[in-house]
């Protein structure tokens, strides 16, 4: 019988197994707080559990709880981690520091099916999905290597976190739960590269989290050509989905746009960008590139994302420069992962 993963469970889930198990309903507050704000890892830390339950727990489950295989530090303060799930799978998490807190970017699943073409995580196409004890591990696994509180999270490593919906929704339950770490989901950004049936979905459930919404293109050929997701659901489609969420959650979006050399960085793009997405109120956040082995894609150069950046602005779009953190380590999402793989079938080879 394959196990459970007893920190994947929400309160609910969790209550209902315990009950199923003949055990009183506090047992499951208590286990619930073991797992998600003591962040225990080991069945035998539940100190106030009876023996029995504690053996019929591990008899039945598993506790996610992955490995610190590789761990980058930057000079900025910022912690790239290549995390080894149970499995022997590798995902990465990062800490970043901000003056107001904490940051985690979380990856929701193992590989990413999406194609994107400036992107390392997808090259090796997708795994597997994370399950929800999984991604929420990831944030405990920082809190316990730092001896610091995570206070805001991004769903932005690897994966597309809508490919992975129930699992990643429950991991918000878990993640805002006031029985674990309680992070407000007005502290928590959720990435997506486009799912429009997946965003309406997620817009049904009002969550006060930011939807933030990978765009990188003005124009279909354009982000096709970046974008195969782009195929299924054009900017025909998604655009009026973000107004639809917009309208049903009351919450601002943000449109990511990675800025690229010679593809869609002109004053041109700026302005049919800007043409777009008018009347939305929505914030833009550019982002200059960082270079990835095997992609055709470089980075524009630091003062011509500025001046993109005033003429969004002049044309009445609110936008910013992402802040370049990690830049002395492998800081594109799925580089680590990538290399690490790289480097164990050399090994393999040589062996």
């Amino acid at each position: 019988m394959e196990k459970r993963c007893l920190s994947s469970m929400t309160q609910k889930q969790l209550a209902e197994y315990i009950a199923s198990l003949g055990q009183p309903s506090f047992r499951a507050g208590q286990i619930y707080k073991w797992l998600h704000q003591k962040l225990v890892t080991d069945f035998d830390a539940m100190t106030d559990q009876p023996k029995a339950l504690l053996e019929r727990l591990r008899e039945e489950c598993t506790i996610a709880a992955p490995s610190i295989r590789r761990k980058q530090c930057s000079r900025d303060g910022t912690i790239k981690y290549l995390l080894e799930l149970a499995d022997g799978n590798c995902i990465e998490t990062v800490l970043m520091r901000y003056h107001y807190g904490n940051s985690v970017c979380v990856s929701t699943q193992v590989g990413c099916a999406m194609g994107c073409r400036f992107c390392a995580s997808t090259q090796a196409g997708r795994v597997r999905d994370l399950t929800a004890g999984e991604i929420a591990s990831e944030i405990y696994t920082v809190q316990r290597d730092t001896g610091e509180r995570v206070s805001h999270i991004v769903l932005m490593g690897i994966g597309e976190p809508l490919h992975n919906f129930n699992n990643v929704m429950d991991f918000l339950e878990i993640i805002s739960s006031p029985g674990g770490l309680n992070i407000g989901m007005r502290n928590i950004s959720l990435s997506t590269c486009g799912l429009v049936p997946k965003i309406d979905e997620l817009a049904k459930r009002k969550l006060q989290l930011t939807l933030s919404v990978s765009l990188h293109a003005p124009n279909n050929k354009m982000r096709s050509s970046m974008m195969p997701v782009n195929d299924a659901y054009p900017l025909e489609k998604l655009i009026p989905a973000c107004r639809r969420y917009q309208k049903m959650t009351g919450r601002r979006i943000s449109f990511e746009y990675s800025m690229v050399r010679g593809v869609n960085d002109s004053p041109e793009t700026a302005r049919e960008l800007a043409d777009l997405i008018r009347g939305m109120g929505a914030h833009v956040n550019l982002i200059p590139i960082n270079p990835v082995d095997g992609s055709p894609y470089s980075a524009t150069d630091d003062k011509n994302v500025r001046r993109f950046r005033d003429l969004l602005e002049q044309l009445g779009v609110n936008a910013t420069i992402r802040r370049r953190l990690g830049a002395d380590i492998s800081a594109a999402c799925g580089q680590l992962r990538r290399e690490d793989a790289k480097m164990t079938m050399e090994r393999n080879q040589h062996s």
